[in-house]
């Protein structure tokens, strides 16, 4: 991918997995925030971003994997003034509210589910997990 100055783009930022393991399948999406402009190029794929004074503990050279092109669709990019980011662009994934539950019955024995809606996320992107994993996490 390539970017021209002046052009605006959209940071992937991430939760932190530590927190909360998430599995393979049904993953939540990467979450992007901004839009920022380009200011210049460092290199042949790193770029150099116009962030705001409140992002100012982040360094402003990205590498282009960073990216989304901004196309004005605003369906997946977090309010940034919403969420706590760390330097490492990373921040603390937290539940709202549990939607569902679901057991599902194998040869021997039960697995009990709950679905949970994230926060800064819809509830189309909630997702399953292990009520034992929940309780433990969340009592």
């Amino acid at each position: 991918m390539e970017f021209q100055i002046g052009e605006k783009v959209l940071l992937k930022v991430s939760p932190i997995k530590g927190l909360m393991r998430f599995i393979k399948k049904g993953k939540l999406s990467p979450c992007y925030i901004g839009p920022f402009e380009i200011l210049d190029y460092v290199g042949l794929v790193a770029y150099r971003l116009a962030l705001l004074a409140s992002l100012s503990r982040i360094h402003p050279v990205f590498h282009v994997s960073m990216f989304k092109k901004y196309h004005g669709d605003v369906a997946y990019i977090i309010k940034w003034e919403s969420i706590l980011l760390y330097k490492d662009l990373q921040y603390k994934e937290e539940h709202i509210v549990i939607l569902d539950h679901d057991v599902r019955k194998m040869n021997t024995k039960e697995i009990k589910s709950s679905k949970a809606q994230w926060k800064h996320h819809t509830v189309e992107e909630a997702t399953w997990k292990i009520e034992k994993d929940m309780r433990d996490k969340y009592p």
